[in-house]
């Protein structure tokens, strides 16, 4: 199999290095050693960036140009908005914080809802209740259609040509998510960018990035969306800020501001330096990757080098744990469980997973592997932030299963063990 379809491993040198600079890959502060395989809900915390948020959050000034400890906060500010910049490759437009990801895309929306001519609004049925509520509360409230494509139950993504029937001449706003944080499947969208704007060339897009972020590169010059959105916390971050990228034209979009700021500015109030601060760590972080591999004193080249080997680490796990070894069963052939949504072609997969077990349910299968200590999530019909898209799979549930790039070639093998015992219970 070649590097690009079932990925490349860390060496084990850089593993332990890598896996050193996180807290709790292997052990929990309370309970002692574990695996921790819930990463779609959250993310391992660098040391570094828990460190520098406390730093700068313990300093009491705030950034300006007249003392010397502001103007080394406002230094921090903006290397943390370029560094915004570098994750996206973004080279214009403005930046957007607020207290979460969610928060902002419903600002976002309505920005573009309220302001721009239309009388239809295209989603997915797989959108986080963030993106698809912000869609249909002010679809409603402006009276406008919203229009929903369908999932495909095989492959857990949607489908180009089902976002893209659904565009025309009147639609106002597409907002797309870039990877399901049910299933892991990556939306392909810089095709949908294509099509959608051959059929209305001044097309607004929105894209929610939040699960797709600590995956893969993301590269703005190759998918000019007007809006992106991540949340730190799941970038191996701190929990507390929703961090937007706006295109100028939504940026100058009427919106809440402050009568003295510019057109294009959307923050209000002080801004959360120590946020700031955790998104240059986490920049630093996947730079320092890339620079075990390339001589380099460009950001965005050893960011975008970092990304594409963190990828490949995720990918190799994942077959490792699909497909298993001459020692061990994969999940494909292990005999009482069903792999959901299971794509070959796993370049088009975040690394998430999610099975079921023939003899027990998902919320049992979840205390069974905490009882082996390994944390997953089960994402049930019955939770507001599952049901709409698990019934676009006919399904009433799955067990989450979402490692993380500092994981090891062990920590799979164990999980596949557990999983073994449990489908044997």
């Amino acid at each position: 199999m070649s590097v690009i379809s079932n990925g490349e491993l860390f060496s084990n040198e850089l593993l332990k290095e890598i896996k050193e600079r996180f807290y709790h890959v292997d052990t929990d502060p309370n309970i002692g050693e574990r695996l921790f395989f819930g990463n779609a809900g959250g993310s391992f915390r660098l040391k570094k960036a828990v460190e520098q948020f406390s730093k700068i959050d313990a300093i009491p000034d705030y950034p300006g140009p007249i003392h010397k400890t502001a103007s080394y906060l406002q230094k921090v500010l903006e290397d943390g908005i370029n560094d915004v910049r570098t994750i996206f490759n973004a080279k214009s437009g403005s930046i957007f914080t607020s207290l979460t990801a969610s928060q902002a895309m419903f600002d976002i929306v309505r920005a573009i809802a309220e302001n721009i001519n239309g009388t239809n609004m295209v989603t997915s049925i797989l959108e986080h209740p963030s993106s698809y509520d912000s869609m249909e509360y002010y679809a409603k409230k402006l009276n406008k259609e919203l229009r929903v494509a369908k999932s495909n139950p095989a492959t857990g993504r949607v489908d180009v040509d089902e976002i893209i029937k659904l565009i025309d001449k009147d639609t106002c706003l597409l907002s797309v998510m870039y990877a399901s944080n049910i299933s892991g499947a990556i939306y392909d969208i810089e095709k949908i960018i294509k099509k959608a704007r051959k059929i209305k060339p001044d097309l607004y897009i929105i894209v929610d990035a939040v699960q797709h972020v600590p995956h893969v590169l993301i590269d703005l010059q190759k998918t000019p969306v007007d809006a992106i959105s991540f949340a730190p916390y799941k970038f191996f971050g701190c929990r507390g800020l929703g961090i937007a990228w706006l295109s100028e034209r939504v940026a100058e979009l009427p919106h809440h501001k402050l009568i003295s700021k510019e057109a294009n500015v959307w923050e209000l109030g002080s801004p959360a330096l120590s946020q700031f601060a955790v998104v240059t760590e986490i920049v630093n972080y996947v730079c320092w990757i890339g620079s075990k591999f390339i001589d380099s004193s460009d950001r965005r080249e050893l960011f975008a080098c970092g990304m594409t080997k963190i990828a490949l680490q995720e990918r190799a796990l994942m077959a490792r744990m699909l497909n298993g070894t001459n020692e061990i069963t994969g999940l494909r052939n292990m005999k009482g469980v069903k792999v959901f949504f299971d794509y070959e072609d796993l370049t088009k997969r975040d690394f998430i997973i999610a099975i079921g077990f023939d003899n027990i349910d998902y919320t049992q299968a979840v205390r069974e592997y905490e009882k082996r200590g390994v944390i997953v999530y089960d994402r049930l019909i019955s939770s507001p932030y599952s049901k709409r898209m698990l019934e676009s799979f006919n399904l009433d549930g799955a067990i989450r299963v979402a490692p993380l790039h500092c994981n090891s070639t062990a920590d799979i093998d164990k999980f596949l063990k557990v999983t073994i015992e449990i489908s044997q219970l």
